[in-house]
Parts: C-alpha cells; structure tokens; sequence
C-alpha cells in the first residue's frame, strides 16, 4: 500500500514538473473586425503563483471573501492599497469573519502592493 503512495507521488511530481508556465501569456479575443489583447497584471501573476488561491477567487467566497467583494468594500486609493498590503504581509482578522488570514511575511512588500492593486482595480 505504502509502496502504491510513493509511486502516485512520484507519478504526480513528474507529470507537473511538466506543466508549461507561460506567465507572459497575452490573451486575444476577437470581435467584430477587432481583436482585443488582455496582458496580465503583475499583481495577477503573483497571486496565481501563491498560496492565495487556497482561501479567495475571483468572484464567490471561500474561506476569504472573493476578490470583488474587496474591491467593492475598499475604492483603489494609496491608503487603502497600503492597508491591505500589510494585511497581506501580516495576515489579520475581525474584518471579514471570525478566521483569520494567514501572514505571509516572506512575501516582498512590492509584491504584496502589486497584489494590493491589482485586487482593488478590479471594482467595476
């Protein structure tokens, strides 16, 4: 049984090890005579590439609230982008529920402010 784990394992790690990570894909849509080119931000990059996906989506609630409901609740303002980076470096709790976010201190304060944006520029 053991021995059926570390096969499944190692099948698994060889298969992703596989996976191509094009992160500078642009994406092309086209409409009537026109084409339109969406590049993805930084700040999308880096939460695609992190553990964040584990407790938000774009748009329904899992754990944390989506990532619409944050740009609703905060209007994308140097103060309001400077809080929820250090939320996300510091992690927090109270605000959305009574489970907390975990801290992610090794993550660079740029990186979290590019997350920040990108997050609060999705308010529609």
């Amino acid at each position: 049984m053991k021995l059926k784990y570390l096969l499944f394992g190692v099948a698994l790690i060889g298969l992703t090890s596989f996976s191509n990570d094009n992160s500078d894909t642009k994406y092309t849509t086209a409409r009537k005579g026109t084409n339109t080119v969406f590049q993805a931000s930084e700040g999308e990059k880096l939460i695609a590439k992190s553990d964040c996906i584990g407790c938000h989506k774009l748009d329904k609630k899992l754990i944390g609230p989506s990532y619409l409901e944050i740009a609703k609740k905060y209007s994308l303002t140097d103060k309001n982008v400077a809080y929820l980076t250090g939320k996300i470096i510091k992690g927090g709790s109270g605000v959305w529920g009574a489970i907390p976010m975990s801290a992610h201190a090794s993550l660079k304060k740029n990186d979290a402010k590019s997350m920040a944006t990108y997050i609060l520029s999705l308010k529609k």
